[in-house]
């Protein structure tokens, strides 16, 4: 099983330096609290020491997510651009905020969110989920959910709700007042960090033993997909298919984004502005056109690709790496991103068969689990009640 040996070796590479238990079961948090059940061939996550994971936490987080309440004009949710069915993402090229405002990019996958590293397209600066949760309820630039200077109203919101009294009070217990920004915060990240997505074929075939859940095309396509010929384990390889990652025992931390040649506007590495990648935060021109690799779990169901959505299906995502970089002929943003100096060294450019592109698909298809998508936990509480603002 040579496809096999070769999965694991650059599959489980980061799984070795994680401690785990059992498939699928809690893992104790310091001082005997419940943990969050992990499989045992995914390492433990980092979870902050002020916001301990606990099931209490997590079930809030989860009605949160699914309650327009948390938005202004009550129109959108966090799942709203985060649906479950496409992998925690939605199939719009750039997401769209509650009042209609198109934002410059698209939403990101929140699929095994619990073990980025970083919590955006090209922002090395949010690095929690505690602290990314902040950027979508309270932003204005652009308007997501748009509660901005409407803190007081989103807890009178909440705190009117039984459903919430209930529950606010069952996740922070030591609270004489648990409606309070910081445990909205902490309850949501406790959720995300729930999106776990492990039981994909390629999960079954490589690490819980099953010959049988991987076709031959999809199994040549997983050999293709982790040769130094197509590269593309270089920067979405490990149990996560992305090297922005963090975890328990890890011994290299710290954010990793790329240049992958999706443009060259000017000759000299440019993109096209607001999104000039990590950049447009440091201002730095080293940073021109760096971006994270997002995981590839799930990604046949979240189409369109890129941080644009400028790239429709798999087939322009292998016909831009195939060419080294995407050339745009013309239009204000026409350039030949396989001259851009600043490209990464793993977008050399490859050539493929049609047979073998269609067996890379194949793998690709794998890393789907239609478990995650479908499964009614990660889905809104039954017993949500809607919320009906006055007129």
């Amino acid at each position: 099983m040579k496809q096999v040996a070769i999965a694991m070796v650059v599959g489980a590479g980061l799984v070795a330096l994680g401690s785990t238990t059992g498939c699928g079961e809690p893992v104790a948090e310091e001082g005997g609290g419940p943990g969050l059940a992990v499989p045992d061939y995914f390492p433990q996550p980092q979870i902050p020491a002020d916001n301990p994971w606990t099931p209490e936490k997590a079930q809030l987080g989860r009605g949160l997510f699914y309650d327009k309440r948390l938005s202004a004009n009550a129109t959108q949710s966090c799942a709203s651009c985060h649906p479950q069915e496409s992998g925690f993402v939605d199939n719009l090229p750039r997401a769209v905020g509650s009042t209609g405002e198109v934002h410059p990019r698209r939403s990101m996958t929140l699929t095994n969110v619990a073990w980025a590293s970083t919590l955006n397209w090209a922002n090395p600066l949010v690095t929690t989920l505690e602290s990314q949760a902040l950027t979508p309820i309270f932003s204005d630039h652009p308007v997501e959910l748009g509660m901005a200077d409407r803190e007081e109203e989103l807890l009178e919101r909440l705190r009117e709700q039984p459903w919430y009294q209930q529950r606010f009070s069952e996740a922070f217990p030591d609270d004489d007042d648990p409606f309070t920004v910081a445990n909205i915060t902490a309850a949501l990240a406790s959720f995300q960090r729930t999106l776990i997505s492990a039981n994909s074929p390629y999960d079954q075939f490589v690490y819980q033993g099953d010959p049988e859940a991987l076709s031959e095309s999809a199994q040549r396509g997983m050999t293709l997909f982790f040769s130094e010929r197509l590269e593309c384990f270089h920067c979405h390889g490990g149990f996560n298919f992305s090297d922005s990652v963090d975890h328990q025992g890890q011994t290299f931390t710290g954010p990793i984004f790329h240049v992958n040649g999706l443009y060259n506007i000017d000759g000299e590495g440019g993109y096209p502005p607001p999104n000039t990648g990590v950049h447009e935060v440091t201002g730095d021109e080293g940073d021109m056109g760096r971006f994270k690799a997002p995981t590839l779990r799930n990604v046949t169901v979240r189409q369109p690709y890129m941080h644009d959505g400028s790239v429709a299906d798999l087939d322009e995502v292998i016909d831009h790496y195939a060419a080294g970089g995407r050339t745009i002929a013309d239009g204000p943003h026409a350039g030949v991103g396989s001259e851009n100096p600043n490209k990464s060294m793993f977008v050399p450019g490859f050539l493929i068969s049609d047979e073998e592109r269609e067996d890379l698909k194949a793998f690709l298809e794998s890393l789907t689990d239609e478990e995650f998508l479908t499964n009614p936990e990660l889905g809104p509480p039954d017993d949500l009640p809607p919320f009906e603002p006055e007129e």
